[in-house]
């Protein structure tokens, strides 16, 4: 399936990161969004209920998080392109949903701008979600493909590849960010493809004249059915750990100590790791873009050379998990975090750094 993207020029802008993701959303084809208000990702359906209607697409602001991500499982079974977005909270209510969607094979992209927790929480920027997020934040045996933008430019450009990797492995995608990527303002260029090619979705519920029937389902009840259908979905968990490992290496190659960080806070760790190299340290910074497939082999590899990481999340120590397990035998990780409330500078990072360099 082909189809015509909403824009073909390159457009030079400000832009918000939630906005960001919504023009992505548009421009991938994506013209049907269902969704409910909650702060601090506002912006995305206040932007979607502007544009989508003048583009012919469906804006629905459902009665609630769980009415959204149900709509999103029912275009998502018609092989629409669909959307919701939601901060930490509202994500929360949607795991029964998105379980069923990944248990069902439907391929869709979720949108957590999260927040602080747990419970109601607050609005501050947190990444209290990353467990939620690679985990499988629902009931079964399943993952989600897991992207986290750092940018402006990557909250664009990651959503694109939300949607294409949902599609390849008829899957939930979801971009984790945050309070704070979500709403500050960056350069954005905002260019998408003059068509994109859609993979057939011979799968879809569209009718079945001409055709026999589809059946799109979560429930297994026949003997061995239902293990033979989660052996089915491991191995495309396995496929995209293979092919989907994406990540960012930041002043690593000669590191005698790496900084291990994803989102925001990376943003603010580049710069601990430029005023280290300012006083001789070779520090460098492992950012993991993909969560899940989270890059295991690229860790193991870094720790084989460099034998002290510290992982720095805004989080009482979640990410670290995953650190600590793709790690060389000999390797040390030590953990920095910041529970929700407060963003710590680039120094506070620094004097860390030097607790445990060597």
């Amino acid at each position: 399936m082909e189809i015509e993207s909403a824009k073909t020029e390159p457009e030079k802008m400000l832009a918000k990161g939630n906005e960001a993701i919504a023009m992505a959303a548009i421009d991938a084809g994506c013209l049907l969004y269902f969704g409910y208000p909650i702060t601090p990702q506002n912006d995305i359906p206040e932007y979607l209920s502007k544009h989508l209607p003048a583009l012919g697409g469906v804006f629905i602001q459902a009665e609630s998080e769980i009415a959204s991500i149900n709509l999103l499982l029912g275009a998502s079974a018609t092989g629409a392109r669909a959307m919701t977005s939601s901060s930490s909270p509202g994500i929360s209510l949607m795991q029964e949903g998105i379980s069923y969607m990944a248990g069902s094979e439907l391929p869709a992209v979720v949108i957590n701008i999260s927040r602080s927790g747990p419970g109601l929480g607050g609005i501050s920027p947190s990444q209290g979600d990353y467990f939620q997020a690679t985990r499988g934040g629902g009931h079964g045996d399943y993952r989600m493909i897991v992207l986290a933008p750092s940018t402006v430019q990557e909250m664009y450009g990651l959503t694109f590849l939300a949607f294409e990797l949902a599609d390849k492995y008829r899957n939930p995608a979801m971009i984790l960010g945050d309070a704070l990527i979500g709403q500050m303002k960056e350069p954005l260029l905002r260019k998408a493809p003059e068509r994109m090619n859609l993979p057939p979705k011979t799968w879809a519920l569209t009718g079945a004249e001409g055709r026999k029937p589809n059946l799109l389902k979560s429930l297994y009840l026949q003997d061995g059915a239902l293990s033979e259908h989660n052996w089915k979905l491991h191995r495309k968990y396995e496929q995209m750990k293979k092919e989907e490992v994406r990540f960012e290496t930041f002043h690593a190659e000669d590191a005698q100590f790496l900084i291990a960080a994803f989102g925001s806070i990376a943003r603010i760790s580049k710069t601990s790791v430029e005023l280290a190299r300012e006083e001789g340290m070779k520090v460098g910074l492992l950012r993991p873009i993909t969560l899940f497939p989270f890059p295991e082999q690229v860790f193991h590899q870094f720790s084989k050379r460099t034998k002290v990481f510290l992982t720095v999340e805004l989080n009482t120590g979640q990410m670290v998990e995953d650190v600590k397990l793709s790690m060389d035998r000999d390797a040390q990780v030590f953990f920095y975090g910041r529970p929700p409330g407060s963003l710590p500078t680039p120094e506070e990072i620094l004097e860390e750094i030097k607790k445990h360099y060597r």
